[in-house]
């Protein structure tokens, strides 16, 4: 029996995701309804030139503006919006959703103040529905284009994973199942703010062994925060962590390596984010991380070296040398 899914987002991740299980079931993407145009050329054109250019979308992906209609009668609630928006969003679901559906997060982010994970934040707003998180290595652009890619689903319960993977899996788009739902959406936030420092080597003239030590040393970051946080340490060895750690660290399509990349060439912050069109998380992420880390004990100077720069406190030669030159001890201890 086929089942329908509705993708809450149009920008270039939902849009493609919804495009992606399109191909195997009924779909549905809600458009914020201030970008309605966006819309009717989903509709029309079955295109997204706004987000997701060059790209065409299936014809059995509709669009739509309405909240409400979005989400009636569907088997499956994915949400793909920037994360400073989600405890609304969340909220308004609830007066439409229907009980018991799954809701899926693909935001890769966290709640400032309350330090909440994405997951965690759905569900203080959406009491008795289960909530997981698909992540990975999910660079839209590629996706679309039907390169082959591979994503982790979580869920607390793996059989609620295994139910929901054939709306998503495909022939070019491989869908793993996971229980570990904090290490999933650990890895795929953290990655964010290492990527920055990964662009911002790059941007100042770093080389192909800086970006490696970065990333490994990031990713030893990123593992000791997890665990923290409830997370296991094997999921940061998976597509959540080192997969989607290498291609956002690395790849010319990735936002946060863009802005790193700016920061890196000389460019403000402010500047670099007024001309983007679309969310790099690891922006607003950075603080938060260092929050958590404080509160519970954890070493993460590369996380706390991009959070000074991107909050003035420190320029650009004093964060890089903080991040490659800092007193070195043994490899798999803090530091």
């Amino acid at each position: 029996m086929r089942r329908r899914v509705a993708v809450i987002g149009a920008g270039s991740w939902g849009t493609c995701f919804a495009a992606t299980c399109a191909r195997n079931n009924p779909s549905v993407v809600w458009v914020r309804p201030s970008e309605s145009d966006v819309a009717e050329e989903i509709n029309s054109a079955h295109t997204n030139e706004t987000y997701l250019p060059a790209t065409q979308l299936p014809t059995g992906l509709v669009a739509t503006t309405d909240l409400a209609g979005a989400v009636a009668g569907v088997d499956c609630v994915v949400i793909a919006i920037p994360s400073r928006w989600i405890r609304g969003v969340a909220r308004e679901l609830g007066e439409h959703v229907e009980p018991g559906v799954p809701i899926v997060s693909l935001v890769k982010g966290l709640e400032g103040g309350t330090n909440l994970r994405m997951s965690e934040v759905i569900a203080d707003e959406l009491p008795g529905h289960r909530v997981g998180a698909l992540s990975g290595p999910n660079l839209a652009s590629e996706i679309a284009q039907g390169i082959t890619s591979a994503s982790v689903l979580a869920f607390a319960d793996i059989e609620v994973a295994r139910d929901l993977r054939p709306l998503f899996n495909t022939p070019r788009f491989r869908v793993y199942v996971n229980h570990d739902v904090v290490g999933v959406e650990a890895g795929g936030a953290l990655k964010n703010v290492i990527a920055i420092a990964t662009g911002m080597s790059d941007g100042a003239g770093g080389g192909d062994n800086t970006r490696a030590a970065i990333i490994t040393r990031g990713l030893a970051e990123i593992t000791r925060i997890s665990i923290a946080m409830g997370g296991e340490a094997q999921t940061l060895a998976g597509l959540a962590g080192i997969g989607d750690l290498v291609a956002t660290c690395t790849s010319t399509h990735s936002r946060n390596h863009f802005v790193g990349e700016a920061l890196g060439r000389g460019r403000k912050i402010d500047d670099i984010l007024a001309e983007m069109t679309q969310v790099a998380e690891g922006v607003t992420t950075a603080p938060v991380v260092l929050d958590i880390a404080a509160k519970h004990g954890v070493e993460a100077p590369i996380c706390s070296a991009i959070n000074a720069v991107l909050g003035g406190k420190m320029s650009l030669s004093e964060a890089l040398g903080s991040i490659v030159r800092q007193e070195a001890g043994h490899e798999l201890e803090p530091g």
